[in-house]
């Protein structure tokens, strides 16, 4: 006969749209999904720096630091306190990485809005496409490659 006990722990949060995450894989997972940011770096209010860039990695590693150059985001989550997930009067989504007096504000930027870029704008359908015909291409060479094979 099993005895149901009672269970003293506290469900998991459940944050929609506004929110504070402290926990570093929730963190990584939100971080992970935003791909082309607009970012803005401020340091006791004050603006420090502000761009454009791809989140190319985000980690959790207390030994490596979180870098911003040449376009390029590497979030080490451990760089930051807490993430608060808010919306601008717009409803537009943007996530504030807090870390003391530092804040490192990600506002992600969809396909549909003009980006000031030398490359060309590819959605993911073109962008689909193109690695399957390129794996197809891949799979025919190694195709032909087996049938001249004299073994």
């Amino acid at each position: 006969m099993s005895h149901h006990h009672p269970s003293h722990s506290f469900p998991a949060p459940c944050i929609i749209d506004f929110g504070i995450i402290v926990n570093a894989e929730d963190m990584k997972r939100i971080l992970n999904d935003l791909g082309r940011v607009r970012y803005i770096h401020t340091l006791d209010g004050n603006l420090e720096s502000e761009g454009e860039g791809w989140i190319v990695e985000v980690f959790n590693d207390p030994s490596q630091a979180t870098i911003v150059v040449n376009r390029s985001l590497y979030l080490n989550v451990q760089s930051f306190d807490y993430l608060q997930l808010q919306r601008s009067q717009k409803q537009e989504a943007y996530f504030d990485l807090i870390q003391d007096r530092r804040c490192l504000r990600l506002i992600p930027i969809t396909y549909s809005s003009p980006i000031p870029d030398n490359n060309s704008n590819l959605d993911a359908a073109a962008l689909e496409a193109m690695v399957t015909q390129v794996l197809a291409a891949k799979w025919d060479m190694q195709l032909d490659d087996e049938d001249d094979c004299p073994f």
